[in-house]
């Protein structure tokens, strides 16, 4: 029997796992990452930390599954997308934190830009709005905040890259530098209907196209491990951003299909095909991947903190010592209470994109209680959810069925009240870790493993099914509070410009 090993590198953490030739998950290993926060709304991460630990668990779950290198046919790379690092050609030392996602460090160079009427440029060429979620305005901050920094990546002694292109270049010895399309797609200077770095773009931000990494297909092997991490040299063989993989592994390959991530954030994309459906409603556009046939493309929602909001229940407040006790206190209570969390800690994403709103709680009387800060969290996930819902349906894409996986979709009360604030039934993915099977999917279609992603459609399993209990009369009243709070939460932050 042969395996597929998938490197799930996440925002809280990284995951290993080890997939055989039926898509069951033989051996898996995960481990959190320090999440450091420099300023308010900036957020980073050690670059040698996320390739340290994502050697040591894809040990880990080799180890766990009784494999040996020389058995895995192929590996999966999927990463937290538009987390950005900057490092040295010559040594591979990185010459800044990277710079995640989620932090606002760029905005005021999203805010120049602005000024400079790019807006309409970057829409039609990337699918994307100007903000600082997006790997550009970080490359940018970064050689802005390091000295002489600009000058040696004229000069090409600095590479730069999302996640996927810094653990393969470190997996392979510094002998590959390449991203897959997918995670191009999220930095805001590349071309989505060619399919290449956007030199206008590029200049617009001062970027030396020489820092950039060769965009290669979603499926196919870009480049062989040393033997060193692993025990032998393995092929990487699939690359994909950790949404799309989500989409590939819940096997939406039809236009229409959609899922719905609960992580860190919560992402909802839905499969365009072959057209690169215009982005509307705050909604972006994206691509999905490209199997060899061309790309496909996706619309895409993103809310930026919903499973990182429990995490702060318990790593910020300490009013819970383990996620899942969120799921006990919510159902504690009969309603909310009037109580509203807004979650807004780095900014909101779509469909507001608010790089100056911030984080909120309201509705609190003397009576509240750590229970109804569990609960008002949980709402939060499911209510920004359904924002990225109504975009889809206003921009022609309705959503008859929502197909969830993320980690969050272990709290069913989290799930049970998700399909009734949507109206629709919400399906559970029976393998929650669908970011990684879309990794090991790719990798396994690549070399063999798996012939073609019908068969992959066959084994996709549902582990639960949600289906809407609410009235339609309560999920309106709670949905139309929930917009109050968010208002009230918007261009909070001091640095916000007049009329944000």
């Amino acid at each position: 029997m042969t395996f597929v090993l998938a490197l799930d590198q996440g925002t809280t953490g990284s995951a290993a796992l080890v997939f055989d030739e039926a898509g069951a998950v033989r051996g898996s290993a995960d481990r959190e990452i320090a999440q450091s926060y420099p300023a308010s709304g900036h957020v980073e991460h050690d670059p040698d930390e996320i390739f340290a630990t994502t050697v040591a668990i894809g040990r880990e779950a080799l180890a766990a599954a009784g494999v040996r290198a020389r058995d895995i046919a192929a590996i999966g790379i999927t990463n937290q997308r538009e987390t950005t690092v900057v490092w040295e050609r010559a040594t591979g030392r990185p010459i800044h934190p990277a710079v995640v996602w989620q932090s606002r460090a760029s905005a005021q160079i999203c805010e120049e830009l602005r000024a400079r009427g790019l807006e309409t440029l970057v829409r039609e060429r990337t699918g994307l709005v100007i903000d600082a979620y997006f790997s550009a305005t970080k490359v940018r901050w970064i050689l802005d905040q390091v000295p002489g920094a600009q000058a040696r990546a004229k000069a090409g002694e600095l590479l730069c890259g999302t996640i996927d292109t810094w653990l393969v270049w470190k997996l392979t010895g510094g002998r590959v530098h390449v991203t897959d399309v997918s995670n191009a797609s999220r930095t805001m200077v590349f071309d989505i209907h060619r399919q290449r770095w956007d030199d206008e773009l590029l200049a617009a931000l001062d970027l030396p196209r020489v820092m950039f990494a060769k965009p290669v297909p979603s499926m196919g092997v870009s480049g062989e491990t040393d033997p060193a991490p692993f025990g032998a040299a393995l092929p990487i063989a699939g690359i994909a951003g950790d949404q799309q993989a989500a989409l590939f592994g819940q096997a939406c390959f039809a236009p229409g299909e959609a899922k719905n991530t609960y992580g860190t954030g919560c992402f909802l994309l839905a499969n365009t095909g072959e057209i690169a459906a215009p982005a509307r409603r705050g909604l972006l556009t994206t691509i999905a991947w490209d199997i060899g046939d061309g790309a496909r493309f996706a619309l895409e929602g993103s809310a930026f903190i919903t499973g990182a909001a429990v995490q702060w229940l318990r790593d910020g407040l300490g009013v819970i010592a383990r996620a899942e006790e969120t799921e006990a206190l919510a159902t504690s209570l009969d309603g909310n209470d009037g109580v509203y969390f807004v979650p807004a800690f780095t900014g909101l994403g779509a469909p507001h994109w608010d790089m100056y709103a911030r984080g909120l709680l309201i509705g609190i009387e003397r009576g509240t209680t750590r229970a109804h800060l569990a609960r008002a969290t949980l709402e939060s996930i499911a209510y920004q959810t359904r924002d990225l819902v109504e975009a889809m349906r206003a921009a022609g894409q309705p959503i008859d069925v929502l197909r969830a996986d993320g980690g969050g979709t272990v709290n069913r009360f989290l799930m049970q009240f998700q399909s009734d604030l949507l109206g629709v039934p919400v399906e559970v993915a029976a393998v929650r870790e669908t970011t990684a099977l879309g990794a090991a999917f790719l990798a396994g279609l690549a070399v063999g493993v798996w012939k073609t992603p019908d068969e992959l459609r066959k084994r996709r399993a549902i582990a639960a099914r949600y289906e809407p209990k609410m009235s339609r009369d309560e999920r309106e009243k709670l949905y139309a509070q929930w917009h109050l709070a968010v208002e009230r939460s918007r261009g909070w932050a001091p640095s916000a410009p007049a009329g944000a």
